[in-house]
């Protein structure tokens, strides 16, 4: 069954009403995507799965449309897409998340990652980074068990819901 297990990783020095403020309707928002590590020992040795990969995707749109329905504008990403192309996991890239994030012009930028430690244990997390102070506004991490689309769905969703845009 699905558990989630909390480890805020840091909110910032904003109050949920203030930051709603700060990346309120109009923010500007480099959204680089999510990583998948593997470091599962099925991973190992089978490789990626194509369920895995098209989970990411679906994460992905559902962060995108989220966004979207808070009234935040997407940037389009084809200026640094070589960049992006290049960099195996902007969430841990010495602050090239942040530099793209400049590039492009956004006042914000969201990284997320899902590493698979088994079938059955995953951790997914997701991080809003200020492009101007480089501080986290919002972030958080989650455990969910259960590989499957439901349990990933539910996982991005109470990260959404319960501090990207907690009120």
């Amino acid at each position: 069954m699905f558990r989630v297990i909390l480890m805020l990783l840091a909110t910032g020095p904003l109050s949920p009403a203030s930051a709603q403020a700060e990346f309120g309707p109009g923010a500007r928002v480099a959204f680089l995507g999510i990583t998948f590590i593997d470091t599962s020992t099925e991973g190992a040795y089978f490789g990626a799965k194509p369920a895995e990969q098209a989970r990411i995707a679906l994460l992905q749109d559902k962060v995108r449309d989220r966004f979207a329905q808070e009234g935040l504008m997407l940037v389009d990403l084809a200026p640094v897409a070589d960049r992006l192309a290049s960099t195996v996991n902007p969430a841990k890239c010495y602050g090239c998340d942040i530099r793209m994030g400049r590039t492009l012009g956004a006042d914000f930028v969201l990284v997320g990652e899902v590493q698979k430690v088994s079938n059955l244990i995953l951790s997914m997390n997701l991080v809003l980074r200020d492009t101007e102070t480089e501080r986290m506004v919002r972030g958080l991490s989650v455990d969910i068990r259960s590989n499957t689309d439901d349990s990933w769905l539910r996982g991005i969703r109470y990260i959404l819901n319960n501090n990207i845009f907690k009120e």
